[in-house]
């Protein structure tokens, strides 16, 4: 069967994919969108969402296509989401591409969030606006999946991140704490919290390493909310996590449900939540059926007193997860696992 789209067109969908990456890591609760306007085949003029109370992609493209010198009049617009049509941190963009004169719009992904669900789609028709969607919806999907996920859910995408030796020990007794990943590896890891909302530890790894659990080595405009599991009531109370200027929840005996959990930081629109605690703490996700994504990083060294982590394909396929890619990370080799 002939695809309803042509290759301009594809083209077109894919330049609004690529501009709305650079609000990563700036926008959430809000989803990425990018959006692009054509006119007479020409793109004259682009826009994303940038941050957190900024023009929505729509408004910056119209904006930027009236700074340019062009007018928005008659453009068809390709947006990798679904219109807004209510007001929230900015006015709708559906009243912003009316206002303009749009006479097209092209949607790739329509708007689950309840908010929305088609309402920007039939206000833009009601107006004598000719919307066609599904241009390059499933690439939109994979670029908003948190925030998808979150909106039919209403809990945070669970992402694990774990370190183990050559024969898949998490640490060394033999030696004081201390990483045992190379710095290349470190620096993708920030990379990932970046991309996360909210950062969780069980009260063992407080206690035995301080983490910070900050985003330091890669630049970033936010630092991530740190969880401790902690029902004894045994974070110490100089701990790193505790003494710095950034937010952290200790969850006491009253919130160690992972339902409850997760529920609760859903409400707090928490959309992508990494954990990074030891193994019994990503055991208890991982029994629970609550693990989205894993990635199991594994280093060349040797510990000598090793703690297993208990974790091999196996028990991560009980788990409901799939073996999806490997990487290199650094002098690290890290297995990707998801939940399709």
């Amino acid at each position: 069967m002939a695809s309803p789209w042509t290759a301009d067109e594809k083209g077109f969908m894919q330049r609004a994919l690529e501009v709305a990456e650079r609000g990563r890591a700036k926008v959430s609760p809000n989803p990425l969108v990018g959006c692009v306007l054509v006119k007479d085949g020409v793109v004259i003029a682009e826009g994303w969402h940038d941050h957190l109370g900024g023009l929505h992609a729509e408004q910056m493209a119209i904006h930027d296509a009236e700074s340019n010198g062009h007018s928005p009049n008659g453009a068809v617009a390709y947006v990798t989401l679904e219109p807004c049509n209510h007001f929230g941190r900015t006015p709708p963009c559906t009243e912003a591409l009316m206002w303009a004169g749009v006479k097209e719009v092209v949607v790739a992904h329509y708007d689950p969030n309840p908010t929305v669900r088609g309402k920007g789609i039939q206000v833009l028709q009601d107006a004598g606006i000719e919307v066609r969607q599904g241009l390059l919806e499933d690439e939109a999907s994979i670029q908003m999946h948190p925030f998808l996920h979150w909106c039919q859910h209403r809990r945070p995408l669970v992402t694990v991140k774990m370190a183990v030796d050559a024969n898949g020990s998490v640490d060394d007794r033999s030696q004081t704490p201390q990483r045992f990943t190379s710095d290349a590896c470190l620096d993708l890891v920030h990379a990932l919290r970046k991309e996360c909302d909210a950062i969780l530890v069980g009260v063992e790894t407080v206690v035995r390493d301080n983490p910070q659990l900050t985003v330091r080595r890669v630049p970033t405009e936010r630092q991530p909310l740190r969880i401790i599991i902690d029902p004894n009531q045994r974070t110490p109370t100089d701990a790193l996590l505790l003494t710095d200027e950034h937010e952290t929840l200790v969850m006491g005996d009253d919130f160690t449900s992972l339902p409850a959990l997760l529920n609760l930081l859903g409400d707090k629109e928490i959309q992508r939540l990494m954990v990074e605690g030891g193994p019994t703490t990503v055991g208890t996700f991982l029994d629970q059926g609550f693990v989205d994504e894993f990635y199991l990083i594994q280093s060349k060294v040797i510990h000598k007193q090793p703690i297993a982590s208990n974790i091999d394909a196996r028990r991560l396929i009980s788990a409901g997860l799939s073996h999806t890619s490997t990487e290199s990370w650094g002098d690290e080799t890290v297995q990707i696992w998801t939940r399709h």
